[in-house]
């Protein structure tokens, strides 16, 4: 045997013994689609992407959340009409932290998972294998929420264009058991500055058609049908979600009371009045006084 066939044996050898060692290529057929979850996440590991299931889901229900009346029943509305086989739109959620966003998709998951929804949780570096996803799931009787939380895009960032095409932007359509429902803490997804306005610059390496630029980043928000935005709670607000789930964890009425100033200055030192900084202060407080 030559040199060169003695390399290439050990060459071959040492392929074998890495493909070994990495995971198996998904198919629709090796997902665990009888897993009594509702919910999976896109995980990738050595570069190969599978679905796993998440074992515990948030218990969270659509009568927990409050002051956001019209968004729960916009979602809703668009979640129902999807499984119902009827044109829905892809949802963007946006606005304060802590006001309900993400609770208000666990929830609808939580409200619609009986009747065939599943979520499939992605993060947003990995939503380059959207088309991936699509076809792991393009032959399955359930109705998939892809759900991307806290989606934002860094300048120089080009993880939207796979996103932008799976919106609204391929030849190919959108699956018809596919919706993507994505939180953002602010309205437009991709960073502004003060330069993309102030007309031709120049610089010799500036962008020669500014307005350009600035309606490709404010257009990308558009291609999600619905948008629901979301504020700030006021201190009265606030004080009555706290009082739900202090009263849910088994709190009793008086002591729902006394907490009133400690959950103020919960607040104040979290500098911010929403579900979430309510829904921490109530797990802190009844694990003392309980």
């Amino acid at each position: 045997m030559t040199t060169l066939e003695q390399f290439l044996a050990r060459a071959e050898a040492v392929l074998a013994r890495v493909e070994e060692l990495l995971p198996p290529s998904t198919t629709a057929e090796n997902i665990d689609w009888n897993s009594p979850t509702s919910a999976f996440r896109w995980r990738k590991r050595n570069g190969r992407g599978t679905l796993v299931p998440i074992a515990h889901i948030s218990p969270i229900s659509l009568v927990d959340l409050f002051y956001v009346e019209r968004q729960k029943a916009l979602l809703e509305q668009n979640t129902r009409q999807f499984l119902q086989g009827k044109p829905a739109n892809n949802v963007l959620l946006t606005g304060a932290r802590g006001t309900g966003k993400s609770s208000l998709v666990r929830a609808c998951l939580n409200e619609f998972s009986d009747q065939g929804l599943r979520l499939i949780e992605v993060d947003k570096d990995d939503l380059i294998d959207l088309e991936e996803i699509s076809v792991l799931t393009a032959t399955r009787p359930e109705r998939f929420i892809i759900y991307c939380d806290d989606l934002s895009f860094d300048e120089g960032d080009s993880s939207y264009k796979a996103l932008k095409v799976a919106l609204d932007g391929s030849v190919a359509a959108q699956p018809d058991n596919i919706l993507i429902y994505a939180t953002s803490n602010r309205r437009h997804l991709l960073p502004e500055k003060m330069s993309d306005n102030e007309g031709y610059s120049h610089d010799a390496n500036g962008d020669l058609h500014p307005s350009e630029t600035v309606e490709e980043k404010i257009s990308f928000s558009d291609r999600f049908g619905l948008w629901l935005s979301f504020y700030p709670y006021s201190q009265d607000e606030y004080l009555f979600i706290t009082a739900h789930w202090l009263r849910s964890l088994g709190c009793s009425e008086d002591q729902i009371a006394q907490s009133r100033d400690e959950s103020l200055q919960w607040a104040l030192h979290r500098g911010s009045r929403s579900g979430r900084t309510a829904w921490q202060f109530a797990r802190d407080y009844s694990g003392r006084v309980l």
